[in-house]
């Protein structure tokens, strides 16, 4: 067996690099075409049952950094690189009754590949929850390994959907229960970032059957306005709404999450999620704790690829794996988590004196 072969919530990886529910997920083509290329699995674009339409403009943009103003700007000038993605499109508008035969034949075509099935439905009343129940019999029936549950979309307009959900213990619970009654593949839990309650609903969704949390999805953001024109750097007949930032921008406070997880609940899997852009973010989102690793912006940017990532896939493999020969280690599994318990209160880091105690009172 592969040094980079993982068993992450009972399913057997040729891989921990995963390529995340978005855009290089969205197709049959694409994903044959990642798998081929070498990534150990996919999480579906979100499948729905509602009718999905984007906007009539462009749905994702790539804004890049430079030492010279304008600092941050999607214009494409020489000696830039990658800041973050942003995005505010919708779940896949292919319907379920298309995504099934297809979903069939990738698991066919690659049956050593784990195909996840992010889906999603709203909440609230026994209709949606045998939507959700529905989505995951039918995807299970033809081949698929897991399922994610999509909890984190930041811009949906129903309020019983997506991040409007995550806050929600009992709905995170009522949604769990409702599936895992109806399948029996483990089920991970994609939770917002954008939240002050990410542990408690972690641990609602652990505690309701969950076999992983998935995180961090993009956080909730708007473009940058063009202080000449006034025109955001993307818009559809001048108005903007709130979109999901990715990529680099989010990387430390995706492990942060991550970590915050994983202190919380260090027995349990985490699927790592946010600004995984070589070998060092990977191994930073492992080292706290996560055992499965999820790639979107980068792979959308790279070039002559279809948008799945052809050479980073191999780059991350090659560069991991001559990692492991280098420390002798067997398996991720070596290292993962190894940095939990250097992450402590504030108040534990030294101090020039030993005065200090946290900024509490000094009892008189």
């Amino acid at each position: 067996m592969s040094k980079l072969a993982t068993t992450f919530t009972g399913l057997e990886f040729v891989n921990p690099f995963v390529l995340a529910s978005a855009p290089p997920t969205e197709s049959k083509r694409k994903i044959l075409k990642a798998f081929e290329a070498g990534w150990g699995g996919v999480v579906t674009k979100t499948i729905g049952l509602h009718h999905v339409e984007n906007v009539a403009g462009p749905k994702t943009i790539f804004q890049r950094t430079s030492d010279v103003a304008p600092y941050v700007s999607r214009n494409k000038r020489p000696d830039t690189v990658s800041h973050s993605s942003w995005n505010w499109e919708l779940i896949s508008d292919q319907p379920l009754e298309q995504w099934l035969p297809d979903l069939e034949e990738i698991k066919t075509t690659y049956p050593d590949r784990m195909v996840i099935a992010s889906i999603m439905a709203g909440a609230g009343n026994e209709e949606e929850m045998e939507n959700w129940r529905k989505l995951a019999r039918a995807v299970v029936n033809v081949g698929c390994d897991a399922i994610e549950l999509n909890m984190s979309c930041p811009h949906m307009d129903r309020k019983d959907m997506g991040a409007h959900i995550a806050n929600d213990e009992e709905i995170i619970r009522s949604i769990l229960g409702a599936v895992t009654s109806a399948v029996d593949v483990p089920i991970w839990v994609k939770l917002t970032p954008a939240t002050s309650t990410l542990v408690d609903a972690a641990g609602a969704a652990y505690d309701a059957g969950a076999a992983s949390i998935s995180l961090c999805n993009t956080f909730p953001s708007l473009p940058l306005m063009d202080p000449e024109t006034l025109k955001f750097e993307v818009e559809v007949d001048g108005l903007v709404t709130s979109g999901g930032l990715g990529g680099l921008a989010i990387l430390h406070q995706a492990l942060q999450r991550v970590s915050d997880i994983s202190k919380a609940y260090p027995d349990k899997a985490i699927s790592g999620i946010g600004g995984i852009r070589g070998f060092r973010e990977a191994f930073n989102f492992i080292v706290h704790g996560a055992g499965n690793l999820q790639v979107c912006t980068a792979a959308m940017e790279e070039k002559g690829s279809g948008g799945v990532g052809v050479k980073l896939i191999q780059e991350l493999t090659q560069d991991l794996s001559e990692y492991m020969d280098r420390k002798g280690y067997s398996s991720i599994e070596d290292f993962r988590g190894i940095a939990r318990e250097r992450i402590v209160e504030h108040s534990q880091v030294r101090r020039k004196s030993d005065t200090y105690n946290g900024g509490y009172d000094i009892a008189s």
